[in-house]
């Protein structure tokens, strides 16, 4: 790692995002029409606990689900496209090594997935009265997190794809199963057992479960110190495996 190095990267990156105002708006925008959509859909229904709704459920949950869906996606096509057009072969050719550029990747996208997390909490909890027992700035960090290990799996299986469209076909592989897995449709203590073990080994169950330890519980408990470490070290390795995989060109 270079410091000088990766802070050009980052400043290359966030300035490439900011001149493309749709993955800007994506980033920003989607989650919090998202979220207002969730609220009508779901306000009116009465929650599992006294004197909440379903949209404290299911918006709760979705405030992890989103920022990682979409920085996957963003950040697999935005790999995928520096490959392809020649960029990432002719940044190899200088002093930026492989972890300088997956590092300054994951820094410029965890603080547009930061920005993103901040945005959608903030809509949930002070517009759309979002009810947790717990702190809400414990939901934008987990959100957050959930946002990091996006972009650090979506870092990761870009070196798998030869083309944007195959980074796209990722989505009902690595993506579709986690949500179906975390809890959110069925409990998972009510799973078949093969199921409840992959969902163990899934890294987006621990953020879901972080987040209803918030939901649940006043203050911060030790089994969402558990699932935040989990997270992290997950986001850690897919990052260095990152690196190890990547390719400088496309074949």
């Amino acid at each position: 790692m270079h410091v000088g190095v990766f802070w050009s990267t980052t400043v290359r990156i966030l300035r490439q995002l900011l001149d493309d105002r749709r993955t800007v708006a994506m980033i920003l925008v989607v989650p919090c029409v998202l979220m207002v959509l969730l609220y009508f859909m779901f306000d009116p229904q009465p929650g599992p606990r006294p004197g909440t709704t379903m949209f404290d459920t299911v918006g709760l949950t979705m405030l992890g689900l989103l920022p990682f869906v979409l920085m996957f996606i963003t950040t697999s096509i935005a790999m995928v496209r520096e490959r392809t057009s020649g960029t990432l072969e002719r940044l190899l050719t200088t002093p930026l090594g492989k972890l300088d550029l997956l590092a300054g990747y994951g820094a410029a996208f965890s603080l547009a997935a930061a920005t993103q997390a901040a945005l959608a909490s903030a809509l949930a909890f002070w517009v759309l009265d979002l009810d947790t027992a717990g702190n809400p700035l414990w939901v934008v960090l987990i959100a957050v997190l959930a946002a990091v290990l996006g972009v650090a799996l979506g870092l990761f299986f870009s070196a798998f794809a030869r083309t944007e469209f195959q980074a796209v076909q990722f989505i009902p592989v690595v993506v579709i199963p986690q949500i179906l897995l975390c809890g959110l449709f069925v409990a998972r203590d009510q799973m078949a057992n093969w199921l409840e073990w992959i969902s163990n080994v899934l890294p987006l169950t621990y953020a879901v479960d972080a987040l209803q330890q918030v939901a649940e519980h006043p203050a911060a408990t030790a089994a969402m110190w558990r699932d935040l470490a989990v997270v992290v070290a997950f986001s850690a390795l897919a990052l260095g495996l990152g690196s190890a995989t990547l390719r400088r060109t496309t074949p």
